[in-house]
């Protein structure tokens, strides 16, 4: 680009839109002597432009027409920061369409529409950055496209939702789900109505996003095994705890062969594994491959000034480089086959409630090994007649544990639904 200012437009000018437009006022020394450039915001697209906000825009910058904001020739690299996939999916093809590269926030509208929207960015010969996408400052979009692109990833574990690492790490201490969402919410971790992230909406889509890109294949939203903490209560954690383990809102992509699993479950993880040390409302991310081995990127996941910091870098990357960029076509070049669930293996965790009554434990584990599933690992506890029963089951196809299950619930000794969450050890899973 050959002007010295980079008009810089923003779709949506609330926490993130006015954190981007803070980090460039004063980084604008730094940016300028990394791109020869000065980045500046020029036009934002608002609902409300009398609405008070952190940092102001400035002069004649806020504006409600997106066809003033489309057809401004000051506007050459676009933002978007408004979340949503609609009206924020129109506006983006829109402008890829008239010629202006793209950087978004949007992991909703990345994991659903982002392969029409690279198709739509190709054509148009530019380019469409979405790090800020997922896990917000932590840079692992970057890192897997260009640092790790002949690397053959074939498996990324990752807490990728700040809100539930929260709510989970205080009930490691003694709360419950309920006291851990309210003081989440006191502390502006979850909203008002936190079902995306409690649900693990909010972290399926990132695991599509991220899995798109280490696996070169596209999964979608609802390509993804969603399981979300609702279920959890203070016994499991507790069990986890006497395991030698903690529970955290783990995605699992996982590449076998010419199929890919993908999924976002609560997991009970060894306390030797990186994962298990990641605490509060951080984010992390762990990448294993043939040439790597393992890699693990921690940082803040979430928040305005987090979030606008990875919008900035795409920001800068975009003005570094012409044309389509190094993200010209999207992630993908193959097409692979979902994994069918049954035969995801992994190692897993069983809670049983059961009648206190001779024989029952070996009920069932004939039942498991009837379907080859053996128990590493048992703690037992007995209260007033009944028995409490935590298990860690070896490695297994998740169909075979599945099925056993199935069959242990209609026990006449059985007092409540079997509940199973995958275990992450310290080799992974």
């Amino acid at each position: 680009m050959a002007s010295v200012d980079v008009g810089i437009g923003l779709l949506g000018y609330g926490t993130v839109g006015s954190s981007v437009n803070r980090l460039l006022v004063e980084s604008a020394d730094e940016i300028e002597r990394a791109t020869g450039h000065r980045l500046r915001v020029v036009r934002a697209l608002v609902r409300d432009p009398a609405k008070e906000r952190p940092f102001p825009a400035g002069d004649e910058v806020l504006t409600t027409d997106f066809a003033e904001f489309r057809e401004d020739p000051n506007v050459q690299v676009v933002a978007e920061v408004m979340g949503g996939v609609q009206p924020a999916g129109d506006y983006v093809r829109e402008l890829l369409r008239a010629g202006k590269p793209v950087v978004s926030a949007n992991k909703q509208l990345i994991a659903r529409d982002g392969a029409e929207l690279f198709a739509t960015a190709s054509e148009a010969g530019v380019q469409l950055r979405f790090e800020a996408s997922v896990c917000a400052a932590i840079p692992v979009v970057k890192v897997l496209r260009e640092s790790l692109v002949v690397t053959n990833v074939h498996r990324v574990l990752g807490i990728v939702n700040g809100t539930t690492n929260f709510m989970l790490s205080h009930m490691e201490r003694g709360g419950s789900y309920a006291d851990a969402l309210a003081e989440a919410q006191a502390l502006g971790y979850a909203e008002a109505d936190p079902t995306d992230d409690v649900s693990g909406a909010d972290a399926a889509a990132k695991m599509a996003i991220l899995a798109t890109v280490a696996f070169g294949s596209r999964v979608g939203y609802e390509d993804v095994e969603r399981r979300g903490i609702e279920e959890l209560e203070p016994a499991h954690v507790s069990a986890a705890a006497q395991l030698g383990m903690v529970v955290r809102l783990i995605g699992i992509a996982t590449l076998v062969g010419d199929a890919v699993d993908v999924r976002v479950q609560p997991a009970l993880v060894d306390r030797a594994h990186p994962l298990a040390a990641v605490d509060g409302a951080f984010n992390a991310v762990m990448l294993q491959g043939d040439a790597i081995r393992e890699i693990t990127l921690e940082g803040p996941g979430a928040g305005g000034i987090e979030t606008a910091s990875a919008v900035v870098a795409d920001l800068v990357s975009v003005v570094g480089t012409s044309g389509t960029g190094f993200l010209q076509n999207d992630a993908c070049w193959r097409s692979l086959a979902k994994l069918p669930s049954s035969e995801w293996r992994s190692p897993f965790y069983v809670h049983l409630e059961v009648s206190d009554r001779p024989g029952v434990l070996a009920h069932v584990t004939s039942r498991l090994a009837s379907h080859e599933v053996s128990v590493a690992q048992l703690v037992q506890k007995l209260e007033d007649g009944a028995a409490t029963l935590e298990l860690v089951l070896h490695r297994a196809p998740y169909g075979a544990v599945a099925e056993a299950m199935r069959e242990i619930a209609v026990f006449p000794e059985v007092l409540r639904p079997p509940f199973v969450l995958p275990v992450i050890t310290e080799r992974g899973l």
